[in-house]
């Protein structure tokens, strides 16, 4: 993992301009650990104002917070019982922005660099941007998982997403959401909190309409873990899915034509399957991408020199058909949602 800044920004911020939100359900295994990597940083951090908002856990999350927040004065736990992460974010930013003018926002199941919190920070307010994304680069335990990190940082697993192991620094319309302008996340209302998935998108939509701008800032890089199994997956890329075509859906836009090919394989995989019974042609179309996957599967291994990436073809077929069920499901039967749907004002 790349260093948390590669060059010193021309404006730091102070500790007392940092907000962070960190929301959690049932994040035992990973809180710890992330809220000390956070903590690891120069002496500013102890300035900078940490927010835990908990979902209802029922595991031993609030009790590591508690333990935690007798070590670290800056340390706070909430209550959050919307559950959502976005309602998490926004209830952090409503009742702790205050004056502060940054709000970074962290997973309790990424892995942070040391600094990170304050080097997003410092990089927003030397751009003077609305928004800073970072890059994500996939990590993996288990065989499947570590397949999973192989296949998802690809074009053929994530499509080719800047922020998915990008390299490069740019102005971006959407990536991992890390930093925000405080005033900006206000004024235009947080995130939409009848989001459950693709929140952040749905957030980056609007910033753009109010003319803000969105850097991704490839030189401070979190490592992340993907799905473990099949079926969580699966579940995940549905309710990515989903998202994408309600974002699609309350914008008034067009998909880009990366977001239209998983439908079109999907589609065309069910129709191939329909037509076989009545023509041996009518596999070419799914046997075909069956072994795009396949190969992909081998070249993978072979790239990796790891026998687990022959499973790199299995993720990215989940990936690919749970996210274009998920689209079809939504765009199919959208929700009957009220005028009031539109994003929450967050203050």
């Amino acid at each position: 993992m790349g260093a948390a800044t590669a060059t010193q920004p021309a404006t730091r911020a102070l500790g007392e301009d940092v907000l962070v939100a960190i929301p959690v359900l049932n994040e035992a295994a990973h809180i710890e650990t992330c809220i000390r990597s956070l903590m690891k940083a120069d002496s500013r951090i102890s300035r900078a104002l940490f927010v835990v908002s908990d979902g209802g856990s029922t595991d031993d999350t609030r009790g590591i917070v508690s333990r935690l927040m007798a070590e670290y004065g800056n340390l706070k736990l909430i209550n959050n019982p919307g559950r959502l992460q976005s309602i998490a974010v926004n209830l952090a930013a409503r009742e702790f922005g205050g004056d502060r003018r940054v709000l970074v926002r962290c997973d309790a199941h990424a892995i942070y660099p040391e600094n990170y919190v304050l080097a997003v920070a410092d990089s927003l307010l030397s751009r003077g941007v609305a928004s800073v994304t970072t890059p994500m680069d996939a990590v993996g335990d288990s065989c499947f998982q570590r397949a999973n990190a192989f296949i998802v940082d690809t074009p053929l697993g994530s499509g080719g997403s800047a922020h998915r192991g990008g390299k490069v620094s740019k102005f971006v319309d959407h990536g991992h959401h890390a930093g925000f302008d405080l005033k900006s996340f206000l004024r235009i209302g947080g995130y939409d909190e009848s989001f459950s998935h693709n929140e952040d998108a749905e957030f980056d939509r609007r910033l753009a309409k109010a003319g803000g701008r969105i850097f991704l800032d490839a030189d401070i890089r979190i490592a992340y873990r993907p799905r473990a199994s099949v079926g969580s997956l699966a579940r995940q890329y549905f309710n990515y899915g989903k998202g994408r075509a309600r974002n699609l859906m309350k914008h008034g836009d067009r998909p880009k034509p990366r977001q239209m090919i998983p439908q079109a394989v999907l589609l065309a995989c069910l129709l191939g399957f329909l037509v076989a019974p009545f023509s041996p042609w009518g596999l070419v179309l799914p046997g075909g991408y069956i072994a795009l996957l396949a190969l992909a599967s081998v070249a993978v291994a072979v790239k990796m020199k790891s026998p687990c990436g022959l499973l790199a073809g299995l993720a990215s077929g989940v990936m690919h058909m749970s996210w274009a069920a998920g689209y079809m499901r939504q765009m199919l039967s959208p929700p009957r949602l009220p005028p009031e749907a539109a994003a929450r004002p967050a203050s």
